[in-house]
């Protein structure tokens, strides 16, 4: 941006690195910059659905001065200010696609603007080199002639301010904003410096700094333009500001204009910490003090600051009033002494500032101790309903000879063990913010070494009994292939948040040219479509319907193989690509919908048994699950991960042979094992605890126009596509073991009900999961509560409470599906057959 670095260069700008708060999205951004106040982070949930802001903020001010606002550009501003724009242009700021439209509509508007003189405030908040950075990331080719185009419009601005300037039309400040910086691949959200490295540019403030260094390496908050542009502009200062007056913006002000903006802003800081504060230790403070100089209450000898946080306040305070107050007794002398006063009540002025600003900042943590205790007991309640239900079942499977797996002797048995000692180490990481921001190392530690323990189970069990020479290599061949699978997934991305710049997988592909990142792709949707084929005909019966269903997902690969290499541009918004997607979708959806609903009805076989019969069927519907949800995020992923997802489905596909052939492993301890592999599987996708690197351009492919709930839908399985791909397989897990099991006790057992089959195939499946999630969402609520005051509880504590609720949604919708899948398929077997049983006997 020459122009903008020239007018830095002259000294007729000033600039600030003003660092934002996490989270790094739009709205709580605009926030902060108009009210001065630390929002809570759930308002990155209420980021798209914005509402109505109640507080006070700078922009209500100017309106009750009767001052003419305009806005053009990204329609946050429009839902947070209602009724307050005499003209407005709204664009929707979250179509990340649209980079080239979403800022003409708002330059179009300019020239018009410009000319007029009925406003006194114009707002214009450009949104494509935000989209840019989110569908090229930093290094787009898009991204110089962004750039330039803003540079261009900062200088028709600034020129026409200074012609407004020379024919006595009065002075106009230019302000240059951003909400938030960026990654390097384009996302924000979390906390690393790059998002929240945000710019504040003051043009027109006669600040006559030459030294182009003293000019741009200035550091401010985001919070403080607030109380500067209120001080600026000679209206009240938001009651809830937490911010200060930006340094060097007053440079043209007098000195008792300094001091006196100073001393407002020392003002609104200091009643807002003694309504924090509500100790009768501490005196109230009148109006008067900063009105005639009569301050009630206040000691203002100047003194040494000590004891708690709140007394050095107060003390501070105390020393910049008193200090001020002997400047003003001086001022009438023009004195080297009046000057040194000066610079002394300036001090201390700032110091009190900045130390309240903090201390301010970090009683934004404080909550209702009581309603959070209620919910913490809520959850712990809960948690301890689960652990008793899995225990009885547990009970009831493996205490009953006649129905148990393994002997009692083998319940503590090496990898059972491992696997609560894993939940154990999980829960105490969680007390970590290193931990937290590098929890993947935990996840894939898990699963390699459980893998193995499954390979040292293996070894020793064909050690004792020789022979059987196919089945040891297929189970060691399975076991080998997960531990190399899980080294790849392991290696591919280089996640968590501070060691991403290492080498990884990936980087290495993009390095090597997006040909290689291509074929891969290619070559892994192939891969992918004919694993899942495999699967659906590996059954052997009900031939029909799994032509029809082989059919419908052939098709649906070969459109998801067109989109990727015809249409798949990062900047491609053709209609035949949102077709084509819109296609997809659809098939996809008829597929595993009417696998499910379907199938159940046609797959009656008189020559099996019940269990049997059922297990065939549930087996294709996971068969179709899988295959359905692997296409679907082979279109939706970024194409680096298109061959993590064919690793994770051969992981499930290793998973399952080694279930099927007689392995000695309790079933808890397989589903257990498919959990913790899908959120290895979930870091492994590029996945952290951070809000950057959630994948936003892909809840956009295949949408037109922008819409909330679809593009939120598709953010959530984009993010969370391992951990739902694992829990669909337990669809696939359940089929294969009623048919591994069909000649078991339950079966020749006429009398058992078909509730208790269900309980007894269903229980675990559900049951697993559900345990696993509420035991880490109960010990990571009492975390976030006991760090609630904690240096990083909004840079890492809070974005990660964001992702187990999120993932408790996740595995709440997994085993809804599972339960209902096999409920459906259940009773629609059984209703067959006992029509064809009334049938035969009439």
């Amino acid at each position: 941006m020459p122009y903008t670095q020239s007018l830095l260069a002259n000294g007729d700008a000033i600039g600030y690195h003003a660092k934002a708060a996490p989270p790094t999205v739009t709205m709580p951004r605009l926030k902060a910059m108009v009210s001065g106040a630390i929002g809570g982070f759930l308002d990155v949930a209420f980021n798209f659905n914005t509402q109505a802001l109640l507080d006070d903020n700078i922009l209500g001010q100017f309106f009750r001065i009767g001052w003419k606002m305009v806005m053009l550009g990204d329609e946050t501003w429009l839902k947070l200010f209602p009724g307050l724009f005499m003209r407005h242009d709204g664009v929707s700021s979250f179509f990340v696609k649209d980079t080239v439209q979403v800022d003409r509509n708002v330059s179009r508007h300019l020239p018009d603007e410009l000319n007029s003189d009925d406003w006194n405030l114009l707002i214009l908040h450009y949104l494509g080199l935000d989209h840019v950075g989110h569908t090229g990331g930093r290094n787009s080719p898009l991204m110089p002639a962004k750039l330039k185009e803003m540079d261009d419009i900062v200088r028709t601005m600034h020129l026409r301010a200074m012609m407004d300037r020379s024919h006595d039309q009065g002075q106009t400040l230019l302000i240059i904003v951003s909400d938030h910086g960026m990654t390097e691949n384009g996302n924000h959200g979390g906390s690393s410096y790059e998002e929240t490295d945000s710019l504040m540019l003051f043009i027109g403030l006669n600040s006559n700094i030459s030294d182009y260094a003293s000019a741009t390496n200035n550091v401010a908050f985001q919070v403080d333009l607030a109380p500067t542009l209120a001080l600026l502009f000679g209206v009240p200062i938001p009651k809830n500001n937490v911010g200060v007056l930006v340094p060097g913006t007053l440079c043209s002000f007098r000195d008792f204009e300094q001091l006196r903006a100073l001393e407002l802003n020392s003002w609104q800081l200091l009643r807002l910490m003694l309504a924090q504060i509500q100790s009768s230790s501490f005196p109230r403070v009148s109006c008067n003090c900063f009105l005639d100089g009569t301050c009630e209450g206040l000691d203002l000898d100047i003194s040494e600051c000590s004891g708690d946080k709140e007394k050095q306040l107060i003390c501070l305070f105390r020393n910049a009033a008193a200090l001020h107050g002997i400047w003003k007794s001086k001022k009438s002398t023009e004195s080297s002494s009046t000057m040194e006063d000066f610079s002394r009540a300036l001090d201390a002025y700032n110091t009190f500032l900045k130390t309240a600003s903090e201390w301010l900042a970090s009683k934004t943590t404080e909550k209702p101790v009581f309603l959070l205790g209620l919910g913490v007991s809520a959850m712990l309640l809960s948690c301890f309903i689960c652990g008793t239900v899995f225990l009885s079942l547990f009970k009831e499977v493996y205490h009953e000879p006649k129905d148990r797996v393994c002997s009692l002797s083998n319940l503590l048995n090496l990898e059972e063990v491992f696997i609560f000692a894993l939940l154990l180490i999980l829960v105490i990481s969680m007390g970590s913010s290193s931990m937290v921001e590098e929890e993947h190392y935990i996840w894939h530690f898990m699963v390699s070494t459980f893998h193995l323990l499954l390979l040292f189970k293996t070894a020793k069990s064909f050690k004792i009994s020789k022979g059987m020479n196919i089945l040891r290599d297929f189970k060691f061949g399975s076991i080998f292939s997960l531990l190399i699978s899980g080294r790849l997934l392991r290696g591919w991305h280089q996640g968590g948040v501070n060691w991403t710049y290492l080498p990884d997988i990936s980087k290495w592909l993009v390095q090597g040219g997006s040909g290689y990142v291509k074929w891969i792709q290619l070559i892994s949707i192939i891969l992918v479509i004919g694993l899942g084929l495999y699967t659906l005909f590996r059954t052997g019966s009900n031939r029909k319907g799994v032509r029809i269903l082989a059919f419908g997902f052939s098709t649906c690969g070969f459109l998801v193989l067109l989109h990727v290499g015809r249409y798949q541009d990062e900047l491609s918004t053709g209609f035949g690509a949102t077709v084509t997607v819109k296609v997809i979708y659809y098939l996809l959806s008829i597929s595993s919908i009417g696998a499910s609903l379907v199938l159940p009805w046609s797959a009656l076989n008189k020559d099996k048994s019940f269990l049997a019969e059922v297990g065939d069927c549930l087996y294709l519907i996971g068969s179709a699950y899988i295959l359905c949800w692997c296409l679907l995020q082979q279109l939706l992923q970024q194409p680096i991960n298109s061959g993590p997802i064919l690793l994770l489905l051969l992981q499930i596909l290793a998973i399952l042979c080694l279930s099927s052939s007689d392995f000695q492993v309790n079933e808890w301890v397989e589903i257990t094992a498919l959990y913790y592999m899908g959120m290895a599987g979930h870091f492994a996708l590029g996945n952290s605890n951070t809000l950057a690197t959630i994948h936003v351009a892909g809840a956009f492919i295949g949408i037109s126009s922008h819409s909330t709930i679809l593009s939120g839908i598709l953010m959530f399985m984009i993010t969370y596509a391992s951990p739902m791909l694992f829990l669909l397989s337990l669809v696939m897990y359940i089929g294969a073991n009623l048919r591994n099991h069909s000649n078991s006790t339950i079966s020749t057992h006429r009398e058992t009900s078909l509730g208790q089959i269900l309980k007894l195939k269903l229980g675990f499946p559900c049951l697993v999961p559900l345990c696993i999630n509420s035991i880490l969402l109960t010990a990571y609520t009492v975390v976030l509560l006991l760090m609630r005051n904690h240096l990083f509880v909004w840079s890492v504590f809070s974005p990660k409470y964001l992702y187990v609720c999120a993932t408790t949604l996740c595995t709440y919708i997994g085993v809804c599906i599972v339960a209902a899948t096999v409920t459906y398929t259940f009773y629609v077997t059984t209703f067959l057959r006992s029509n064809r049983t009334r049938h035969n006997n009439s």
